[in-house]
């Protein structure tokens, strides 16, 4: 399951909660394009491997989430581990994401 981050103190909340496991965080916004080409690829995701924490963040929404990751074009992937940065990617890149999550998890 995909969940919806409401701002950075949920953020950092939820990766408190995700302890080990890899967290990947997807920074979008409803009017971008290639945001909403990626939204049922990451549901897919989720429902594959639900070891993995997803969270999206809209960044209209969630302006300081966005800030603190500096987050520059959308969609972008963050991927961590115990709450460390791993990797990180900008684009609609569906092979990519399902690599590193593999490579990662």
């Amino acid at each position: 399951m995909v969940q919806l981050v409401t701002d950075a103190a949920d953020l950092a909340t939820k990766l408190t909660d995700a302890k080990e496991k890899l967290v990947i965080i997807d920074f979008f916004a409803k009017w971008c394009g290639p945001c909403k080409l990626m939204g049922p690829f990451i549901e897919e995701l989720a429902n594959e491997y639900p070891d993995v924490v997803m969270l999206k963040v809209d960044v209209d929404e969630c302006e300081d989430a966005a800030i603190e990751y500096n987050i520059q074009s959308m969609p972008t992937f963050v991927f961590l581990k115990s709450k460390t940065e791993v990797v990180r990617f900008s684009g609609a890149n569906k092979d990519k994401l399902k690599e590193n999550l593999l490579k990662y998890k």
